[in-house]
């Protein structure tokens, strides 16, 4: 793999996987309107849902591990600690276990990425071999949020939000909004008792109006999830006695094959500590788009 293609590589991989990682489809943000589409939701689902996403929301840390599918893209696990008391905050590794992307990180020499979320952006361990081929001997790219929503348009915006805002409650905050949402029922997860909500929701339409977005972003963002041909996604959620999310899972249909997370959570209020990796051993985001050649 030259040194080109490598570059290629890493800013797409580190995007994908950081995406889908944490931020998933969804954004933190907005007040949880049930005014969705589909037959009316029962009280008792509403109301026990309201006090989860204040109780998972007010719990300001946990430790995480899941995994993502995206079609033939990528396949992924993900381990760590996320802090969400003033902005995402976070140390996580993600390992490639198949797809495209899996592929592409063997040719670089690794099969992990790790990760370090900041409140104004996030950074990438991209490996040696990337450090000594396209990095300039640097290990780390730097994402800064307000760079990735100016490159990045309408879905760049989105993107940003979701990345400093998005919290283990996102899921509870979609189900709110999905109109649709049901309670499965009680059920055992890694042994501990926990009850199961369902529902379905309207990602472009979420996302839209839980971002700051315009009228033309929101046109903008509509169009690019249309193109991905993702239009509505499946939200499980299951919460333990103290109504804190032990399990989310989300599912979508794209064009490219379908979208899978699974997340557990555990270990609430956890003590996360993340260091910046040193100035020296990092790259911004910006500058390396700046060495790809010009189409």
């Amino acid at each position: 793999m030259n040194s080109t293609t490598m570059r290629r590589a890493g800013l797409s991989i580190a995007v994908t996987a950081a995406l889908t990682g944490i931020a998933a489809c969804g954004s933190s943000g907005g007040d949880g309107d049930t005014k969705g589409k589909g037959k009316s939701v029962a009280l008792s689902p509403i109301a026990a849902l309201r006090t989860i996403e204040d109780k998972t929301d007010n719990a300001d840390s946990a430790k995480v591990e899941g995994k993502t599918v995206m079609g033939t893209q990528m396949s992924m696990d993900m381990d760590g600690a996320m802090a969400w008391s003033d902005g995402i905050t976070g140390n996580v590794t993600a390992t490639m276990t198949g797809g495209t992307q899996a592929e592409q990180m063997k040719q670089m020499g690794q099969s992990k990425i790790d990760y370090r979320y900041l409140k104004t952006g996030f950074y990438a361990n991209m490996g040696d071999q990337f450090a000594s081929q396209a990095g300039g001997g640097k290990h780390w790219i730097e994402y800064d949020y307000e760079t990735l929503a100016e490159m990045g348009g309408a879905a760049g915006d989105a993107f940003k939000d979701q990345m400093q805002n998005t919290t283990p409650n996102q899921s509870v905050k979609m189900l709110l909004a999905s109109g649709d949402v049901k309670r499965v029922g009680e059920e055992t997860v890694r042994g501990t008792k926990a009850t199961h909500y369902s529902g379905e929701v309207d990602v472009a339409d979420f996302t839209g109006k839980n971002s700051d977005l315009d009228a033309s972003q929101l046109a903008e963002l509509k169009k690019q999830f249309n193109q991905a041909g993702m239009s509505t996604e499946t939200i499980d959620i299951w919460v333990n006695g103290d109504d804190l999310l032990v399990k989310k899972v989300e599912k979508a249909d794209m064009k490219t094959g379908s979208f899978s997370q699974t997340v557990h959570y555990s270990d609430y209020g956890t003590p996360v500590t993340v260091e910046k990796p040193p100035a020296s051993d990092t790259m911004s985001f910006k500058d390396l788009m700046n060495q790809q050649p010009k189409a």
